[in-house]
């Protein structure tokens, strides 16, 4: 089968379309044709190795993991003995991010709890650019930010993959939302359902007198303490991505403001959790949440999708139709 390989960390470059073996699935293991499969900020991390602390778990001198890619969506073709979710011709999507990686590819062998059946009213494309986002926003504003129905709720960096899925996701439980982007995403933002919209480049949300129970900041580098002037007496800031100083910072710094303050602030890392994509796929077939496709690349042209993501001005998701 063709797949994108890489065998040391560095820039898209690296990557190179290659043939490689198929694999053959293990009795708890699932085969599928892949469809699509998208780009993620944690593909970035694979490719580069950093921060380093990530090859800990990556490599330390090398790729671990030498096909990356962790969304997809496409056809089961074979299941293992024990598999018992799923059977040959279902239509599925997943995150790949807890068992391998691997997405880049024509074909993968994956664990069935990594997969849940596509909505039918996606097509493989829009399946493929969810899993990981949208669960990143789910357990970002959930599990950290202990968001409620009825809350005022921002989003900084609201235009990207995360950020998207995070104005839907806030709106369907039932928060008062405001989106910080920039001019270009302005109409995006509005489009999916923001209550309040701020463009960064003529306003600066600190100097109003708004204050919110939740901050997500999906990007960003703004110091920790402009969002924790922003939030209410009891309100909580979570990092899910930035600069890396905005990361080091609610690293060292959260935990003593949590500690000596009402105000929390506090670091999220997704973690792929089949219940929750679960609950994400409900949303989509109630047309509450809908991915936001920026751009669509073939197998071959991965290296280009990669160095257009890493501009970080993706407008939503970065689809690989392979």
């Amino acid at each position: 089968m063709k797949a994108i390989v890489y065998d040391k960390y560095g820039p898209p470059d690296v990557l190179k379309l290659t043939e490689v073996e198929k694999p053959v699935p293990k009795d708890n293991q699932v085969l599928v044709k892949i469809r699509a499969a998208s780009v993620n900020y944690g593909n970035l991390v694979l490719l580069k190795g950093e921060p380093f602390l990530a090859r800990f778990a990556f490599g330390l001198l090398k790729p671990k993991y030498p096909i990356p890619g962790g969304d997809i969506a496409g056809q089961v073709e074979v299941v293992g003995k024990e598999v018992t979710q799923f059977q040959p011709g279902d239509e599925v999507f997943g995150d790949l991010s807890g068992c391998g990686w691997g997405g880049f590819a024509e074909y993968v062998a994956v664990p069935e709890n990594a997969l849940v059946l596509k909505p039918a009213n996606l097509s493989f494309e829009e399946a493929a650019a969810v899993p990981m986002a949208s669960v990143t926003a789910l357990q970002s504003l959930r599990d950290k930010g202990e968001i409620q129905a009825g809350q005022k709720v921002l989003i900084y960096g609201a235009s990207g993959g995360v950020g998207t899925f995070a104005i839907q996701i806030a709106k369907a439980i039932g928060a008062e939302v405001t989106a910080v982007c920039s001019t270009r995403n302005v109409d995006i933002a509005k489009s999916i359902g923001a209550d309040h919209v701020i463009d960064y480049t003529k306003e600066d949300f600190t100097q109003k007198t708004e204050r919110y129970d939740v901050i997500l900041g999906a990007n960003g580098s703004q110091p920790i303490s402009v969002y924790k002037r922003a939030l209410n007496s009891n309100g909580i800031f979570v990092h899910v991505g930035g600069s890396g100083t905005q990361m080091f910072q609610a690293m060292v710094m959260g935990p003593w403001i949590s500690m000596i303050e009402r105000k929390k602030v506090g670091i999220f890392l997704q973690r792929a959790n089949q219940k929750d994509l679960i609950y994400i796929k409900e949303l989509l077939e109630t047309d509450k949440v809908k991915p936001v496709i920026d751009r669509q690349y073939t197998l071959v042209e991965v290296p280009e999708a990669f160095k257009y993501f890493a501009e970080g001005h993706a407008q939503g998701k970065v689809v690989i139709s392979v």
